[in-house]
C-alpha cells in the first residue's frame, strides 16, 4: 500500500509493507540504536545497495535526544565523509526519526533522508510530516526544523519485536488521531482485541490498517498546513500537557505515548470544565486509553510551576496559551481564550 504526502515542493510516498530493494548511487548513512540493530539491521542491509554504507548507533530514549547526541551523530557523518548527495536513513523509533531528520537538515545545510520506522509510534506519527528536533532543559522538541523525508517505509514485521508498553505507546497516538478527527475510527479502536494487539499476535492487517489510517489523516493535515500555522496544531492534542510531564520527569518515567495518554485525559478534563465535552465522552476516551494499559493520571507536585511551563509550548505567542481540546468525539478545536482560573482548576484536579 502506498500513500502520497502531496506537498507542493516536497511530495513523497509512504510505503506500507512494501520495503523492496533500495539502490543508491551515493553514500548511505544508517542511523539506528543497538536494540533495533540487533533485531533488524541485517534484513535492512540485505535490501540496500549503495556506493558505501556507514552505520551509526546511538543510545535510545528521550533522555538522549539532545544537542550532545546530535554532535555525536554529526561527527560520525563528517568522519564518513558524506557529501551533499549522500542519504541518511533513520532506522528506529520516534527518537531516531526526530534526530536523524534534524541531523540531515543541518549537515552541510541539508542532505536527503529516508525514514524507516520500527515502532508503531514512529509509523503513525513521528516518521511522517517533517517535524525534526531535540529536547533541552526548557522543554521538548524546542530545537528543530521542518524538513520532509524523501520517502517513508513502514513494515508491520518490524513491530513484532515490540513489547507491550511500546505498542501501547503507539496506540496512544492512534487514539489521538481518532478522537480529534474520526469518531468511527474511535469505535473501531474500542472494538479491537487489545490482548492480541498488545502481545503483537494480531494479524498484519490490523497493524497495516492502523498505520494507513493514521498516515492518511496526517497527510491531509500536513498538506494543508505544513508549518503548523493553524490546522496542524490539532495534532498536538494531549501534547501540551504531555511535554510538561516529560520534561518534569526528565524523560525517564514515561514513554512519549504514555505521557500523551495522560495529556489527553488532562485536556479532556479541561474541556469538561469548560462545558465543551460531556462527562460521558470524557469517560469514554479515558476507558479506551485504559483498555490498552495506558496511564491517564499524573500527580502534579507544584501547580504554579506546571502552569508556567505551558508558556514554553510552541503553539503559544505573546503569553497567550493555546490548547487543543475536544468539543465532541471526532472534533478537535484550538482554544486560546481560556481563563487562567479554569486551567488552574483543572491542574488542581491532578495535584
Amino acid at each position: 500500500m502506498q500513500i502520497k504526502v502531496n506537498l507542493k515542493e516536497n511530495a513523497y510516498q509512504v510505503y506500507i509493507d512494501e520495503l523492496e530493494n533500495l539502490e543508491f548511487d551515493t553514500k548511505v548513512f544508517i542511523l539506528s540504536n543497538p536494540k533495533i540493530s540487533g533485531f533488524h539491521l541485517k534484513k535492512l542491509l540485505n535490501k540496500i545497495k549503495a556506493k558505501e554504507i556507514f552505520i551509526a548507533t546511538i543510545k535510545d530514549g528521550e533522555e538522549y535526544k539532545n544537542l550532545n547526541t546530535i554532535e555525536e551523530i554529526l561527527n560520525q557523518m563528517f568522519n564518513s565523509k558524506l557529501d551533499r548527495k549522500s542519504i541518511l536513513i533513520s532506522f528506529g523509533g520516534g527518537v531516531i526519526s526526530d534526530m536523524g531528520g534534524f541531523a540531515a537538515s543541518i549537515y552541510k545545510r541539508g542532505i536527503d533522508f529516508i525514514n524507516i520506522p520500527t515502532t508503531l509510534l514512529a509509523c503513525v506519527d513521528a516518521a511522517v510530516g517533517g517535524k525534526t528536533g531535540i529536547n533541552n532543559s526548557f522543554g521538548k522538541n524546542l530545537i528543530g526544523t521542518f524538513y520532509q523525508p524523501k520517502a517513508v517505509y513502514c513494515e508491520s514485521e518490524f513491530l513484532r519485536t515490540l513489547g507491550e508498553r511500546e505498542l501501547a505507546a503507539g496506540m496512544a497516538e492512534f487514539i489521538k488521531m481518532a478522537v480529534i478527527f474520526d469518531k468511527d475510527l474511535l469505535d473501531f479502536i474500542e472494538s479491537m482485541d487489545e490482548k492480541a494487539f498488545l502481545s503483537a499476535k494480531c494479524e498484519n492487517e490490523i497493524f497495516s490498517k492502523i498505520i494507513a489510517k493514521s498516515i492518511e489523516l496526517k497527510a491531509k493535515v500536513v498538506e494543508q498546513d505544513e508549518k503548523e500555522n493553524h490546522l496542524r496544531m490539532l495534532l498536538n492534542y494531549g501534547h501540551t500537557f504531555a511535554h510538561v510531564i516529560e520534561n518534569l520527569t526528565k524523560y525517564s518515567v514515561y514513554l512519549h505515548g504514555e505521557a500523551v495518554a495522560i495529556g489527553m485525559n488532562m485536556a479532556n478534563h479541561l474541556a469538561l470544565n469548560l462545558s465543551l465535552l460531556s462527562e460521558k465522552e470524557c469517560d469514554k476516551i479515558e476507558q479506551i486509553l485504559k483498555k490498552f494499559n495506558l496511564p491517564t493520571r499524573y500527580k502534579i507536585d507544584n501547580v504554579e510551576a506546571f502552569y508556567e511551563a505551558f508558556f514554553m509550548d510552541k503553539k503559544n505567542s505573546n503569553r497567550k496559551l493555546n490548547f487543543i481540546l475536544i468539543n465532541s468525539l471526532g472534533r478537535g478545536l484550538i482554544k486560546g481564550d481560556i481563563d487562567p482560573k479554569d486551567i488552574i482548576k483543572t491542574l488542581k484536579e491532578f495535584s
